[in-house]
């Protein structure tokens, strides 16, 4: 077991039973510090702002940009430190209940927390923007800034009730270690600990300069002067005329065989960073993605299953039966439901057999999510629920945090019932904009606080998160078919309900670690949220209104960055689960009815597993077999292509097994500041190159800048299928 970095010591004087987390985590505490500051609201606040601004930005561009809250993690140190020296320390109200002051002492390091967790509102997306970019730029139909902003609202801050309630089953237990936490608690430390330099070396603080300003200074190559490096797709170099070749050869449209991106963006950009990764995750992720993406997809493929060779090898488009794209206008009727008459008369849609295969593996990831968390987890959650209410034994860090006042269960449950109810009064009131009904909303509710746990136990040991995006489309396109709108808000209330659920779960173990008041973290966690979101949403209808024809790539010009990639997927499933509806393709009525076996396969493939592990208890390899992770090691493919994969894994690789085994003593001191660097450094250059030259129309067109170098990835290879821009075929 020591990949998972467990070990079997397991006192409570000790330090964590997870290796890693012994490796990066303090075990010491001081209560005195200040944490709500001035200070912290302050820096809080503008992170908060500037970063959901910022990722909404760069969310609609043809490469998203994701900035994390680790950017301003590091930004707000000498500004926390400037304010510390310079602000005022006289106390108001001295002596009185009310006294306080704007400056208590030093900028620490529990406050720098707050901030960051702070910040972390603003880092991620609000899946809720693509639910009116949908209606308003892609169907072309009404939904006013009211109501958006009452979806976006009730979206993000829905999930914070059960999070709460989940507290004790997730961020408690030392099992749930949360991978990803560790690289910020290692950059923390890196910021505020004093440290000598050792003999021939440098200090964390030292390294962690190198790298970031090594990263700012690269990522001007990548992101600006040779695009090229995002995904080296050397096979098309040297076959330039042939299909075959580049299907194979293509890290963007293909199946990626030798494709590197030497691009941290590419690297981190779907997956998170592979730094922060444990090797056993990594490795199930490896076997699934070469299982599907270099077995599955060319048998699927070059056996022309599902017509596949009239479509092109990898894609997340909609097409016709002569591999055309879709007109999807033609079958929508005057109330926004699908015009049946007018969709026999089309004919039906077509994927990709890949992006088939896709919802497919989603099926199977969802059960497989289920059946694994019950039969390796479920003694430990049955345990933990009998001991909720009764002392029981604690790690360091959890017996550290005991000392606090924590937040009260009933604080959640209001939360959570008062969204519910303004979730229903919404979609009631408005739902001519909504088509979504009351029972539609309880019903995403209860699917989402059902799988919040045993997606919340793979994320927290895994650093992965399989999604609900695929069952929850799949369940309302049955129940309710023909309402496009309905479908996208029942996936995001019981989708993003989830996500947000365990983002926030996340950030109260990130407290847990750094010895954050859990009051303090949950009105930065709330305020956060409230802010973030009204600035997402405020930054999309802006570039709504300014951005001629934003993401309609038939209108914008040949260059143009605006062509939203990510809510073109989104679109797209909007059209098979809720449009037309699973039944006319995945069911009775559909093409891909066979796909539907996926959900058995996942249900059966932890069992399998489990009967191993019970026949050779002795083989410790086996129980780090992760079938949810490893059959949705794809999940995010379209649009995540091939090259972020395959850079991925050899990161991950490097750092996880080959540091990890062979240099321990440099991995624990820096592998996740390294982390930390790479992801900073790249997001300031980033910003800064587009302000300062593509803002300003200036680019360069040469050879090295026409991304993967693979034109004719996308063709068809299906005889008498003609495309533009590909050869025709007799």
């Amino acid at each position: 077991m020591a990949e998972n970095g467990l070990n079997h010591k397991n006192s409570e004087n000790e330090n964590s039973p997870i290796e890693q987390v012994a490796l990066t985590v303090p075990i010491t505490d001081d209560p005195t510090l200040p944490v709500l500051t001035f200070r912290m609201w302050v820096l809080g606040t503008i992170s908060c702002v500037l970063l959901s601004f910022v990722n909404q930005f760069f969310w609609y561009r043809a490469e998203p940009l994701s900035i994390s809250s680790i950017s301003a993690q590091i930004a707000v140190v000498p500004l926390g430190r400037l304010m510390a020296s310079t602000i005022t320390k006289r106390v108001f109200f001295k002596g009185k209940r009310s006294e306080f002051t704007l400056n208590p002492g030093p900028f620490n390091i529990k406050e720098h927390v707050l901030i960051t967790i702070f910040a972390n509102s603003g880092a991620g997306s609000v899946y809720a923007i693509h639910i009116v970019s949908a209606v308003r730029l892609f169907y072309k139909r009404e939904m006013t800034f009211l109501v958006s902003l009452f979806v976006v609202l009730t979206t993000q801050v829905l999930g914070f009730g059960w999070a709460g309630i989940f507290r004790r089953y997730l961020v408690e237990p030392a099992s749930m270690w949360w991978p990803g936490n560790l690289v910020q608690v290692a950059l923390f430390r890196a910021l505020h600990e004093k440290e000598e330099r050792p003999k021939g070396g440098v200090t964390r603080n030292q390294f962690f300069l190198i790298a970031i300003i090594s990263s700012f200074a690269y990522y001007v190559f990548p992101g600006y002067l040779f695009q090229m490096l995002t995904s080296l797709s050397w096979i098309c170099w040297i076959f330039p005329h042939s299909i075959l070749a580049q299907q194979l050869g293509s890290g963007m449209s293909g199946l990626g065989i030798g494709a590197v991106g030497v691009d941290w963006s590419t690297i981190s950009a779907y997956l998170g960073s592979p730094l922060a990764s444990p090797w056993f995750a990594t490795a199930n992720v490896a076997v699934g993605f070469f299982l599907i993406m270099y077995v599955l997809a060319p048998i699927g493929y070059w056996f022309n299953i599902y017509k596949a060779k009239t479509f092109p090898i990898f894609s997340g488009g909609l097409f016709n039966s002569s591999g055309q794209d879709y007109n999807i206008s033609s079958i929508i009727n005057s109330n926004f439901n699908l015009d049946v008459k007018a969709y026999d008369r089309n004919g039906p849609l077509y994927l990709s057999t890949f992006f088939a295969m896709t919802y497919g593996v989603g099926f199977a990831s969802l059960t497989a999510t289920v059946v694994h968390v019950l039969l390796f987890h479920g003694s430990d959650i049955w345990k933990l629920s009998k001991s909720a209410f009764k002392e029981r034994k604690m790690d360091v860090h959890t017996r550290l945090m005991s000392k606090y006042k924590q937040v009260p269960e009933w604080w959640f449950i209001c939360i959570l019932i008062v969204n519910i109810a303004a979730t229903v009064f919404i979609c009631e009131y408005f739902n001519d904009q909504l088509q979504l009904k009351w029972w539609g909303v309880m019903l995403a509710c209860a699917i989402s606080i059902f799988f919040t746990l045993p997606i919340g136990i793979i994320s927290a040991t895994t650093n992965q998160q399989p999604g609900l995006n695929i069952i929850t489309e799949y369940i309302i396109g049955y129940l309710y078919p023909g309402r496009p709108v309905a479908n996208i808000c029942f996936k995001t209330y019981g989708y993003i309900s989830m996500t947000q659920a365990i983002t926030f779960v996340a950030d109260f173990k990130l407290g847990h670690y750094m010895k954050i008041p859990p009051r303090s973290m949950f009105m930065a966690q709330v305020v956060g949220t409230l802010i973030s979101a009204i600035v997402y949403l405020g930054t999309a209808w802006w570039l709504m209104e300014s951005v001629p024809n934003i993401c309609n790539k038939a209108l914008l010009p040949p260059d143009s960055p605006w062509t939203c990639p990510m809510d073109r997927v989104f679109f797209s499933a909007s059209v098979i689960w809720g449009l037309i509806g699973p039944r006319r393709i995945f069911g009775n009525l559909g093409f891909y009815n066979n796909v539907n076996w996926f959900f058995l396969a996942g249900a059966i493939a932890p069992l399998l597993v489990w009967l191993a592990h019970k026949a050779f208890p002795s083989k410790k390899w086996i129980p780090l077999i992760n079938m949810p992770i490893l059959i949705g090691a794809t999940g995010m493919m379209p649009p995540a292509t091939a090259v972020n994969f395959t850079s991925w894994i050899i990161v991950g690789f490097l750092s996880g097994f080959v540091v990890y085994r062979y240099r321990r003593d440099m991995w624990q001191r820096h592998n996740y500041v390294l982390s930390g660097a790479l992801d900073a450094g790249s997001a300031f250059i980033a910003v800064l190159l587009y302000l300062c030259l593509q803002f300003q129309g200036k680019s360069l067109a040469w050879w090295g800048n026409n991304y993967d170098g693979c034109p004719l990835a996308s063709c068809p290879t299906e005889k008498g299928i003609i495309i533009d821009g590909c050869p025709a075929f007799s």
